[in-house]
């Protein structure tokens, strides 16, 4: 008898023991993202290997390009705005004539060509379709120090171009006053369908499709291990990267964090937040940035989010209108940089815009959507993200356990606490409320964006924090 209240006892011990194992194995395997190995070019996939070539690339227009873009810029119909709406109703077309005058007489592409030119670009074929980065190595190195990797994503209405005030501070730190102790390696890859970067010809290419583009692409250039950093997409997809890589993301830095995955602690924060900040870990500075909720968060999305509703759901169709008007393309842009830089910006005739930005970087970042005819396929991006609705996917169940480090700009649209962040981003060491500056940090505030990435980094490096995980 007691031999077989033995055995009996062995063999609840057997399958205790197993569901254990299970459940630690099962549950390792969970907290990373599998890599999505697609097929994103036209046709079938060819049974030959893909050439891996990394060939130089620089921007280049024609004379018929150019004639083309003046004479639609020639024949744009212009619609009288309403007295004294500022860019209430978006873009105000008083102001979008200067714009176009500007466009037309004073801004020289031919300049501005030599400007995107100044750092080395490249194209590599991955899976199926040419991705295009800039990469910049430092112009010097102390004796005995390496140069660390860090890609930098962007967003949308934006590009590439975003980072070329802060390149110079990431790779000769030195020479702007911001010390030598940790000097960067820049890769700036254009999203697929985005700038120079061919778009998918098949479905389904979202963030996570981007991130495994772009995991590949950096095992290519040949680094094992590197830093990334983004806001606006570039926050998702280096999300999603620093899910499906963890051993290989040092640290992931981000200037936007959204988090979809919304509990019962959130929805009280939000109710009794402001009366109770201590309750559920908001700051002064969290509780000044998101109340009065109804007006900083609910309605501000509504009067804010029209665009990413059509863009995830009909984009080509207005895309159609926007790749054959350049005015139809600025007026839509440049709405954006006014409202996400402030949006105090709507109350200005000018939307603020030439505030933190020059003409010349706004129209140069238009034209590269204009030149490459990128603006539809860079729309799709968002039905891609979206159609299977909010908070379904897998990558925004996972959490994430790569050293994160925050900037957290006032004029972001909306605020995310750190109190909501760390529930997504388990390993936050690093966050901070920035004295000033929106949606476009890289652009806006390139100091002040390469102050923190570099705090960021000397946290990680000096305390080991990727090896701890």
């Amino acid at each position: 008898c007691s031999s077989l209240a033995g055995i009996m006892l062995l063999e609840v011990f057997l399958v205790l023991g197993t569901l254990l194992v299970y459940f630690l194995f099962s549950k390792k395997k969970e907290e990373t993202l599998p890599f999505k190995d697609g097929w994103w070019g036209r046709g079938q996939k060819p049974v030959t290997k893909e050439d891996s070539s990394i060939r130089p690339f620089k921007v280049e227009t024609t004379e018929e390009e150019l004639s083309d873009l003046f004479r639609r810029l020639d024949q744009a119909r212009f619609t009288e705005p309403l007295e004294s709406s500022c860019f209430h109703y978006g873009t105000n077309s008083v102001h979008l004539r200067k714009v176009v005058s500007y466009w037309k007489n004073q801004f020289n592409w031919k300049k501005q060509v030599e400007v995107l030119n100044k750092y080395p670009q490249f194209k590599t074929k991955i899976q199926g379709i040419d991705i295009h980065f800039v990469h910049v190595k430092p112009p010097h190195l102390p004796e005995g120090q390496a140069a660390k990797p860090l890609l930098m994503v962007h967003g949308w209405p934006g590009s590439f171009y975003e980072f070329y005030k802060i390149i110079p501070l990431l790779t000769d730190p030195a020479s702007h006053g911001l010390g030598d102790e940790h000097i960067f390696e820049v890769i700036c890859p254009s999203i697929p369908g985005y700038g120079f970067s061919e778009a998918p010809h098949k479905k389904d290419f979202n963030s996570v499709s981007a991130a495994s583009v772009f995991y590949e692409l950096m095992l290519r250039l040949g680094f094992n291990e590197f830093y990334t950093q983004g806001g606006d997409w570039g926050w998702l997809i280096c999300t999603n990267l620093a899910q499906i890589a963890p051993n290989h993301v040092k640290g992931l830095h981000l200037n936007m964090v959204s988090v979809s995955k919304l509990g019962l602690t959130h929805l009280l924060s939000v109710l009794l937040g402001r009366y109770f900040p201590g309750l559920f870990g908001f700051q002064d500075e969290d509780v000044r940035r998101m109340f009065p909720f109804l007006k900083k968060g609910l309605y501000r999305i509504l009067s804010e989010s029209g665009y990413a509703h059509i863009q995830a759901t009909k984009p080509d169709t207005v895309g159609c209108g926007l790749n054959d008007s350049p005015v139809g393309l600025a007026a839509y842009i440049l709405e954006k940089f006014s409202s996400w830089t402030d949006m105090e910006f709507r109350n200005l005739e000018d939307g603020g815009l030439e505030k933190k930005f020059s003409l010349d970087d706004l129209l140069t970042n238009i034209m590269i959507y204009w030149v490459s005819g990128c603006i539809v396929s860079s729309m799709r991006f968002y039905k891609e993200n979206m159609q299977k609705g909010i908070g379904t996917q897998k990558h925004e169940k996972l959490t994430v356990q790569v050293p994160t480090g925050i900037a957290s700009f006032p004029n972001e649209i909306l605020h995310t606490p750190q109190a909501w962040a760390k529930k997504k981003y388990t390993n936050i060491v690093s966050f901070h409320f920035m004295p000033r500056g929106g949606h476009f940090a890289a652009f806006e505030e390139p100091e002040l964006l390469a102050k923190d990435i570099l705090q960021f980094v000397d946290k990680v490096e000096k305390e080991q924090l990727w090896k701890k995980k």
